[in-house]
């Protein structure tokens, strides 16, 4: 499946404001794709999951799917839920399967949502581990028209797009996007399937200490995925996993599940994508979780910056951003810092470098300008009370710190900077920011860290490091800044024999759509078809036996017949089961 060019992306009053660097995520609909069991498919789980849900989901999820411009009998077009969104303030996009935690947080801070554009196939009906329309759609669409819980999402993308994640991370999101693809695609191996389930339960199994990212993704599995709401001996759903699965929106609420009040410690609980979650959280309310996840953001390098934030940045080997405390902020991959006293007092990266100031980039120290990275000093000068950010221009003058003078600063912890000053940069309250040296060394100790032959030398000013996150300060100065999946699914390719299905059953669709004018021939020979050449198909029949159910033909009863004998089969004897419940 292929990205669409800048061209083709279809932009909205929402998704216009997403950053540039989230664009290559988004891919057409494909919904030419959508063969008629898939059509069949997304009708079958939505009308057995709004029969049973509406006495057990949260009240804002009924009201929500006609909010949202979700079809029950049809998969929903990306511009026709788009346009229904807006109204709320929010958007819709497609894209391939799973998509890196962080871009996935990203999208949702723009209070975008990201929906996979493919669908489960009819083997998975009842759970997929993969992200399809189904779950995304009529899972995660319904409750953000609730405006309480429409804010915790967007707040949870905001904060979740900080959040600093690891090389394992990376490893477990690769593995457990693999074996999503391959689950979905009838054509895979069972032997593949098998390695690629191993090998993302070992992985799950041997987690080292959870990073930020990892931390937040259990609050999201425990809250949105995956959460229950209201009274914790009679909850109700909320989470898109359970309201997307027929099989765990039913288990999820018997007593066999361990129902746990919904508490920070949800961020330290790791899950299992692979199987059926033996215990679940419960919130008391909707307010409740964005209490919890303020908790946990005061727990993050975002806000709490200082030495440990900035080794975990390093640590993470991605673009991440240092801020100091006169608001200047550098971002780069960093590869060192120096301290002293468990304080940093210098950082490096050795890779491109923006700086910026409230999220925007400063003119003229883009990428292009510090394309071999950035270092820089930080904290006060050596037996100077006064940091350099606080000097006014009497006391800079006072200590020589003259544009067009030499000057030696020696800061505390012992980096030595000696130059001719060039310039400065003040924000718009005056706050020195950055001074500019030309003819300038940097030293530590014995080791040089900067030559006068190496050009212009640009210090950040700031006596401290205030905050620390994964991520670019300003969205439009790493283009590149998402990792796109190395993975990509595949266009299942069907057989003769399947795609003579799938026009079986766009015929008995059509019947079906006729008004009741049912052409008994017709049917009987699809019906035929199917005992013939399609010994498992039981969905089929169930959409011939709705057709013929008001009917008093004798076919009616074959069919049923030919259900019950089906049903017999545990692989599909509460599919059958449920679904014989809505027509009957």
């Amino acid at each position: 499946m292929s990205n669409k060019t800048d061209s083709e992306i279809e932009f909205n009053e929402v998704t216009s404001k997403l950053p540039k660097s989230l664009h290559s995520f988004i891919v057409k609909q494909p919904y030419k794709e959508y063969t008629f069991q898939n059509q069949a498919v997304w009708r079958y789980v939505m009308r057995l999951n709004v029969d049973f849900l509406k006495n057990v989901a949260h009240k804002s999820y009924i009201n929500g799917l006609k909010l949202t411009g979700i079809s029950i009998d049809e998969i929903p077009r990306m511009e026709g839920m788009n346009r229904i969104l807006k109204d709320i303030g929010w958007a819709a996009v497609a894209v391939d399967g799973f998509i890196p935690p962080n871009a996935f947080m990203a999208f949702q801070a723009h209070n975008v949502l990201v929906i996979s554009s493919e669908i489960r196939t009819i083997d998975h009906i009842g759970y997929t581990p993969a992200p399809d329309i189904i779950h995304e759609a009529a899972g995660h669409a319904p409750i953000i028209a609730n405006a309480e819980y429409s804010e915790y999402l967007r707040r949870f993308g905001e904060l979740g797009s900080k959040a600093i994640s690891s090389d394992e991370d990376d490893k477990i999101f690769d593995a457990i996007r693999e074996l999503s693809i391959l689950k979905e695609n009838p054509n895979s191996s069972t032997e593949d399937i098998n390695n690629a389930t191993r090998k993302v339960e070992e992985m799950q199994k041997n987690v080292g200490e959870l990073s930020e990212m990892a931390k937040i993704r259990n609050l999201h599995w425990w809250s949105v995925e995956y959460g229950l709401i209201g009274d914790i001996d009679n909850p109700k759903i909320y989470g898109a996993g359970l309201l997307s699965s027929i099989e765990e929106s039913k288990d999820c609420l018997s007593q066999s599940i361990k129902k746990i009040p919904y508490s920070i410690e949800a961020a330290e609980t790791n899950f299992d994508i692979t199987s059926a979650q033996p215990y679940l959280f419960v919130t008391p309310t909707f307010s409740h979780l964005s209490y919890v996840l303020e908790k946990f953001a005061n727990q993050m390098c975002v806000r709490v910056g200082g030495l440990s934030s900035v080794e975990k940045v390093i640590e993470s080997k991605k673009i991440g951003t240092i801020e100091l405390s006169t608001g200047i902020q550098i971002s780069s991959v960093f590869t060192r810092v120096i301290s002293n006293d468990d304080k940093p007092i210098y950082i490096q990266s050795s890779s491109p470098t923006a700086l910026s100031n409230n999220n925007k980039e400063l003119i003229g120290h883009g990428t292009d300008y510090h394309k071999d990275g950035f270092s820089s000093p930080l904290g006060k000068l050596e037996g100077i009370n006064l940091a350099i950010e606080d000097m006014s221009p009497k006391d800079l003058k006072a200590y020589g710190i003259i544009e067009g003078e030499y000057v030696e600063l020696k800061f505390e912890g012992g980096i030595l900077v000696r130059g001719v000053i060039i310039t400065g940069k003040r924000d718009i309250k005056g706050k020195i920011q950055l001074i500019s040296f030309k003819d300038c060394s940097v030293k530590y100790k014995d080791e040089i860290l900067f030559e006068p032959d190496w050009g212009i030398y640009d210090m950040a000013v700031g006596k401290d490091v205030v905050s620390v996150f994964a991520g670019p300060a300003d969205d439009d100065s790493f283009l590149d800044n998402y990792k796109l999946p190395t993975s990509t699914s595949e266009q299942i390719v069907y057989d003769d024999k399947s795609l003579h299905l799938h026009k079986l059953y766009a015929e008995v669709k059509e019947i079906r759509q006729s008004g009741g004018n049912i052409e008994l021939q017709k049917i009987s020979g699809i019906y035929n078809q199917i005992i013939s050449n399609y010994h498992e198909e039981w969905l089929i029949l169930l959409e011939i036996y709705e057709v013929l159910y008001e009917t008093k033909y004798e076919l009616r009863d074959s069919v049923k017949k030919s259900l019950l004998d089906l049903k017999k089969n545990n692989k599909f004897t509460d599919l059958i089961e449920n679904g014989l419940k809505l027509i009957e």
